[in-house]
């Protein structure tokens, strides 16, 4: 199936409780993309030019997902950065929290070029709090968290 979306492509998130937060595509691959989202929740798919101020700093949320919400149209595509820099938008590095003792957390790195592709993992010794956590969530669940975020 053919890509509907690249670098720089912001598009908007349906929220399961009505309204739309806003992504931007930091990075694509095959099948996944790493992606920033911001808030605040919108009652309306905001224009281009109501987006383009936002910035990595503000985002509320980065995630590597699924594509299906972009491919299947679902996450509509809002129009294209004017200028796309990667390094404005970071490949961040993820934390891996283990669910069993003796509950050990991993700083999780991935190829800057490919949010799929796994490079390295380092032992955390402290919290981590900072850190976005290590997933690849379907487009589902990426739209359950953004709900989550956004209304209380």
């Amino acid at each position: 199936m053919k890509r509907n979306y690249s670098e720089g492509t912001w598009f908007a998130v349906p929220l399961r409780k009505g309204g739309y937060a806003v992504g931007i595509v930091a990075r694509a691959s095959r099948a996944c993309i790493l992606a920033y989202f911001f808030g605040p929740r919108r009652e309306a798919i905001p224009r281009l030019d109501e987006i383009l101020n936002l910035n990595a700093a503000s985002a509320i949320s980065v995630l590597r997902v699924g594509t299906l919400g972009l491919i299947n149209k679902e996450w509509p595509i809002i129009g294209e950065a004017q200028s796309f820099n990667r390094s404005n938008w970071p490949m961040p590095v993820f934390i891996r929290r283990e669910i069993l003792p003796p509950f050990k957390k991993w700083r999780v790195y991935y190829l800057d070029a490919d949010p799929k592709k796994r490079i390295r993992e380092e032992l955390e010794t402290d919290d981590g709090a900072d850190l976005p956590t290590d997933s690849l969530s379907g487009y589902g669940a990426a739209e359950i968290k953004l709900t989550k975020l956004l209304i209380s």
